[in-house]
């Protein structure tokens, strides 16, 4: 005999065995899409100190003891992590896009221009001159953001000068001189002064974010950061960290009266990694990447009888991980010259040589050996890789731990991501 069930009987047999399927679902589908390996860290933090070789860092006569020893005893010392070029930006650009250099971007874009492009390579390289890149150049956060991830960029400075940049999102106006390009001292009118460098905040040189409302919402001052670590909800799972011209090491000595170089990189990291590894995002699944953007090793030819005198830098420019220079760049090596200066503030130099001609050379295409340390939970304390990796490197390794394609010369054919060498305890 067939049971009738009353309508309000059958709706709440329905619900019940809804939520008996759905409970059943989640189970299930929790078992079988467990994280393992790399991919359970869910919050990555770089943070990008300037121009040091690998020797002065983590030699016995370092100027920053704290990162050389104390945090390379908490977690990895790679040692052979190698810049992809000279002199800064170029490398900025490699690790969140994997784009190679311009001319322009390998001279540091001194007028923040648009992008000519005319075209692409089959691995992914955009073809043209000049810095900002067309909007169908991806980057990490666009990456990030289609697979519904989230990123910050932190920049320490950024708008304490508002008629330079902006305090969110902070860049020239296009197809002008950057102003960012030399620090400013402290003043009446500005009394913090502003060493904010735009060459340093590689979200800047693409039109898919600065043309994104999410620019001024993700590219913000190194100050939100400690309020955005407050718990695991409001950190972001990738965050670019950017001290300002002072405080990465740039500068020696600083417009604020700071000694700048190693010293000062040294006393930022000091205020500013306990407070990232005791928040509770790091704490649960969180990696920390403290990188250098390129090596500033050159070696020095002085020729006394030009008029002015010349003071030639070579940097060797040497690569790791069949680095490729991209279809943009002429032959090398390359010079140029950047102005006359005083001798005087050249170490080494006697005063009595009066005005210089500076010039450099570029050997070749690289960033030399500059080093990294990375700290995590899976990472055991102490850890030394002699693997080599570079900032392409880098960018597919966050691409691998959220589970993303790789872009530009992050794909490129048998470069290695991060591996068992550094992740030493997963």
């Amino acid at each position: 005999m067939a049971v009738r069930f009353s309508g309000k009987v059958w709706a709440l047999f329905a619900t019940l065995f809804a939520a008996l399927c759905a409970a059943l679902f989640v189970s299930a589908c929790g078992s079988s899409t467990a994280l393992t390996g790399q991919q359970q860290i869910r919050h990555v933090f770089v943070i990008t100190l300037e121009n040091e070789n690998y020797a002065t860092t983590f030699g016995s006569s370092t100027k920053a003891p704290y990162l050389a020893q104390t945090l390379a005893a908490q977690g990895a010392l790679v040692q052979n992590y190698y810049g992809t070029g000279h002199v800064s930006l170029d490398n900025y650009i490699s690790m969140l896009s994997g784009q190679a250099p311009t001319p322009q971007t390998d001279n540091d874009c001194t007028t923040y221009e648009d992008y000519n492009m005319s075209g692409t390579t089959s691995d992914g390289q955009a073809i043209g001159t000049g810095c900002v890149f067309p909007a169908s150049v991806k980057t990490l956060p666009d990456q990030l953001k289609a697979a519904g991830f989230t990123w910050k960029g932190y920049e320490e400075d950024m708008g304490n000068d508002p008629s330079r940049e902006a305090a969110t999102c902070g860049h020239p106006t296009l197809n002008t001189t950057d102003l960012t390009q030399e620090a400013e001292a402290p003043s009446a009118a500005v009394p913090l002064g502003d060493q904010y460098a735009t060459r340093h905040d590689p979200f800047m040189y693409f039109h898919s974010i600065i043309d994104s409302s999410d620019c001024q919402t993700n590219v913000v001052g190194l100050n939100n950061l400690q309020n955005d670590l407050q718990s695991v909800a409001t950190t972001a799972n990738f965050n670019f960290i950017t001290p300002n011209l002072c405080d990465d090491g740039h500068d020696s000595p600083c417009v604020n009266g700071q000694p700048g170089g190693l010293t000062s990189a040294n006393t930022f990291l000091q205020k500013w990694v306990p407070i990232i590894t005791s928040s509770a995002a790091f704490k649960q699944d969180g990696l920390l990447i403290i990188n250098f953007d390129e090596s500033s090793y050159a070696s020095e030819s002085l020729n006394t009888s030009s008029k002015p005198p010349t003071l030639t830098l070579t940097y060797s420019g040497s690569t790791c991980c069949s680095e490729q220079p991209g279809p943009n760049l002429a032959a090398f090596p390359q010079s140029s010259a950047y102005g006359t200066l005083p001798a005087s503030s050249i170490p080494g130099l006697p005063s009595s040589l009066g005005t210089i001609s500076l010039v450099m050379t570029k050997a070749n295409y690289g960033g030399d050996q500059t080093g990294a340390v990375m700290i995590s939970k899976f990472i055991k304390p102490g850890t030394v890789s002699t693997a080599q990796y570079n900032h392409y490197s880098m960018l597919k390794s966050i691409e691998d731990i959220f589970g993303l394609g790789h872009l530009g010369y992050a794909g490129q054919t048998g470069l290695v991501g991060f591996g068992n060498d550094i992740f030493t305890n997963l």
